[in-house]
């Protein structure tokens, strides 16, 4: 059996371009390699735009045995 976890990563607003920065990689680094030392393996992910894709988020859901 396992457990699964999914939390939202917001990201930072972009006004002039869509590439990604080296401080959004950095985090999504920290926070996959924190996840890890807790145990939790990553399932899948999903990028969410809004509308008008200023801003948007990443859904991320993890997995661990019970």
């Amino acid at each position: 059996m396992y457990e699964y976890k999914t939390e939202v990563l917001y990201t930072k607003t972009k006004w002039t371009t869509d590439k990604v920065q080296e401080n959004d990689i950095v985090e999504l680094n920290d926070l996959f390699n924190q996840r890890s030392q807790e145990g939790w393996e990553l399932v899948t992910y999903s990028y969410m735009s809004t509308s008008l894709q200023i801003k948007g988020a990443t859904l991320i859901t993890y997995k661990r045995a019970k």
